[in-house]
């Protein structure tokens, strides 16, 4: 009776490939050391600007893209709508430094699949890629209620905040000139016309009841050092 046991060729289970995009190169690392510990995730790729992840996410096929808001060359909300409007099969998990109650909503209805501060990434940031891919979703206790809600029901409603009333453009062009950028600085950065930023600071004076240019920086100015 032959008692030797069969060779298998049976394959270690596949890890789930985990692609960084952040500015900050201390962030990737301190990310990709935390992630690579786990037996069943793996960094495939570190990038800084928007047009290389877009790119990645393409070739590489990653099966979660953690994405920051601010970017060397772009802004990580039109990131992820460029990647969802590609019809690329990612899930994406903001993980970001920028206000959570201003922010989480707003990903979430460009293609987002979660939201995490950066306050408490590193603790969380491995629940947080499971569930995303478990789950679909992954949302702070403090903002589930209120997101799910409203992005599920296809409602947005403003919650009574200013701030809330602005499209995601607007908000992107607020922080900017609280950051102490010019018109031309601004449009370059975001590849749009002088004409186009002069328009959409005219919409932030309305919508923010503004009463001129001055008074736009100062309040720019005060909520990115609040918030952003």
């Amino acid at each position: 009776m032959n008692t030797a046991r069969k060779k298998t060729n049976k394959q270690p289970p596949a890890k789930a490939r985990v692609l960084i995009v952040d500015d900050h190169p201390v962030v990737r690392h301190g990310f990709a050391q935390r992630i690579n510990l786990e037996s069943d995730l793996e960094v495939c790729g570190e990038v800084a600007a928007a047009h290389e992840a877009f790119r990645l996410i393409g070739s590489l096929k990653p099966d979660v893209a953690l994405v920051d808001i601010s970017l060397d060359d772009g802004n990580g909300l039109d990131l992820i709508k460029d990647v969802k409007s590609r019809g690329d099969d990612v899930k994406i998990l903001v993980v970001s430094g920028h206000d959570e109650l201003t922010y989480a909503e707003r990903c979430v209805r460009a293609g987002a699949h979660g939201y995490l501060h950066k306050s408490e990434a590193i603790d969380k940031i491995v629940d947080a890629i499971r569930r995303v891919m478990t789950d679909g979703c992954y949302l702070s206790d403090a903002i589930t209620a209120r997101t799910l809600k409203r992005v599920l029901s296809g409602k947005a409603e403003p919650t009574g905040a200013p701030i809330d009333l602005l499209s995601d453009r607007e908000l992107q062009v607020y922080e900017l000139i609280g950051q102490g950028l010019t018109v031309n600085q601004i449009a370059e950065k975001l590849f749009l016309s002088p004409k186009t930023i002069e328009t959409h600071r005219a919409h932030l004076k309305q919508k923010l009841n503004l009463k001129n240019s001055n008074e736009l920086t100062r309040h720019a100015i005060q909520y990115v050092l609040e918030h952003a």
